[in-house]
């Protein structure tokens, strides 16, 4: 088989949208046999066997058609995954190089960023039951509704910005700290090494906090923000800071509204992280692409595990605006209705593909594997030598070198709309 289903599965945590107003659920209905949507319940991520599209042996996805693992089938027709991709990541096991995911967020995720392959090694080696793989997770997120986060660190004359007009925050810093983090900001390289000690100074002050210091300066915080008693350059994050209050009330990483890009994604935009960038996904639905690993380094607005010593040193502490992190879309070969999303890591990209009813799309052969989830409409994908009728919710393996074309089949006005993501070396 060069093409073929595999199914999902659905996983419900506290930050997931209720019932049908997830993606996830939507998706859910038509791609997971006997599954039916509780309205009560959060649904997060739309992922195969447990967590996501994909090989990681916590939870790897199955082929539809016989139960088996997607990783025991590749094994064993390792032509699918394609020799160049073989040999670049060692896939005799079967294992793909990326993760595949639909994320439905209501609830903030956490505080988080994720280590890169050296310290993926060693935390691995030192705490195998949080680090459970050796590898690094460099991820990129794609907006399929509005959707908000915070990611990496503001410029710094942003940081300093807060720092004098935010009394509740300068309170949390010593004053040592403090004074060093304003006197380098105006006279600093915010790459050289001076700056990003200042920086990593503040966010280590902050994020270490005495509990019933930074308690009741939150509660300040909250009152004064509530009274809208704001200054100017508060407005931004005012409605931020009250709703992550609401969620995890009186935690730190409230805190980090001050020191993060906040930004706001519309449908087709997109953000990468890569190993070091500290960030939370705070509401919205995305399409999410990461490299074959499940390790997160977590510091705040979360009951999982917070691992601040870990965090803070293997941040980079690289200041600048959002836009470093946003990935611009391009052209997709030739085609008219198709956009990639080329990240800079050789793991995977992402192409989405839009079709009104009867439009056609080719899509050239790629040198390596690739998962398709239907988003949106219904249709056909058709190869040399088969083809296949998808539904919205479904997801597609496509093997490598496979040339494949995409015909979309709805009623009027009714779109096809696929996210494939895909490694080619």
């Amino acid at each position: 088989m060069q093409v073929f289903k595999i199914v999902p599965t659905v996983q419900q945590y506290d930050w997931g949208k209720l019932g049908t107003s997830s993606k996830v659920a939507v998706f859910a209905q038509s791609s997971i046999p006997d599954f039916h949507v509780d309205e009560s319940k959060p649904y997060a991520e739309l992922t195969s066997r447990k967590f996501w599209m994909g090989t990681h042996p916590k939870s790897p996805s199955l082929v539809s058609a016989s139960g088996e693992t997607l990783a025991s089938y590749l094994s064993k027709n390792q032509s699918l995954i394609g020799k160049r991709v073989s040999q670049k990541f060692g896939t005799e096991d079967g294992n793909l190089p990326f993760l595949f995911k639909v994320l439905a967020i209501e609830k903030a995720l956490s505080i988080q960023s994720h280590p890169d392959k050296a310290t993926a090694e060693k935390l691995h080696v030192q705490q195998p039951d949080i680090y459970k793989d050796p590898n690094h997770k460099p991820e990129m997120a794609l907006a399929i509704t509005p959707f908000t986060a915070l990611c990496g660190f503001l410029p710094l004359e942003h940081i300093a910005t807060y720092l004098n007009k935010v009394p509740e925050l300068a309170a949390l810093i010593p004053q040592a700290v403090l004074d060093n983090f304003l006197r380098v900001v105006p006279t600093t390289d915010p790459n050289a090494p001076a700056a990003k000690q200042a920086l990593r100074d503040v966010f280590s002050a902050l994020m270490t906090a005495p509990t019933d210091i930074f308690t009741t300066r939150l509660a300040g915080l909250i009152k004064r923000f509530e009274s809208l008693s704001v200054h100017a350059e508060e407005e931004s994050v005012r409605e931020l800071v009250l709703r992550l209050n609401t969620q995890f009330p009186n935690d730190i990483g409230i805190f980090c509204s001050f020191l993060l890009n906040y930004v706001n994604l519309l449908p087709g935009e997109a953000i990468f992280l890569g190993a070091g960038e500290p960030h939370a996904y705070v509401s919205g639905d995305i399409i999410e692409c990461m490299a074959n690993s499940d390790n997160v380094i977590r510091a705040g607005l979360t009951p999982k595990l917070r691992d601040i010593p870990n965090l803070v040193n293997t941040l980079t502490y690289a200041a600048a605006p959002a836009s470093r992190h946003r990935v611009k879309p391009l052209p997709f070969s030739a085609s008219l209705a198709s956009t990639l999303y080329d990240p800079p890591i050789p793991e995977f990209s992402v192409v989405n593909t839009t079709l009104m009813p009867g439009q056609t799309e080719g899509h050239h052969a790629i040198d390596g594997p690739s998962i398709a989830i239907i988003a949106r409409g219904k249709g056909k994908l058709q190869w040399s030598s088969g083809s296949l009728d998808v539904v919205r919710g479904e997801a597609i393996f496509v093997g490598a070198n496979t040339a494949i074309d995409l015909f979309a089949g709805g009623e009027e006005d009714e779109k096809l709309e696929i996210y494939r993501a895909f490694v080619e070396v």
